[in-house]
């Protein structure tokens, strides 16, 4: 039966989860079209990939600051690299990994318990 859904979409639900964390560009192509974007693990995944992406943005902006930006963007960003790689693996475990934060806000967005 899943190799059924497999041959139909494509990609199965796990390796397409785990394919939206590699850039923000497959999260969006997953949100965008069908049938991914009428499975909530995919949407959740994706979500999460863009707010991640949107931590590793800010992150950016406060290492501008001289010596406090630095510390806290090496430490934001060696934490946001191992949430992502948790989520890659997990996503394609079939797992749901939620970030602290990110991951409620994806669960709501995506309609994902």
């Amino acid at each position: 039966m899943e190799n059924e859904t497999v041959q139909a979409t494509g990609l199965s639900d796990n390796a397409a989860a785990a394919l939206a964390y590699i850039t923000i560009i497959p999260a969006i192509v997953f949100l965008l079209v069908a049938p991914y974007n009428t499975k909530s693990f995919i949407r959740f995944n994706a979500f999460q990939c863009l707010g991640l992406a949107v931590c590793w943005i800010a992150l950016s902006i406060v290492l501008v600051i001289p010596f406090l930006g630095w510390i806290v963007s090496g430490i934001g960003y060696i934490v946001a690299f191992v949430f992502w790689i948790l989520c890659i693996v997990n996503a394609s475990k079939g797992t749901t990994f939620k970030i602290p934060v990110i991951g409620d806000f994806a669960a709501q967005l995506a309609q994902h318990s």
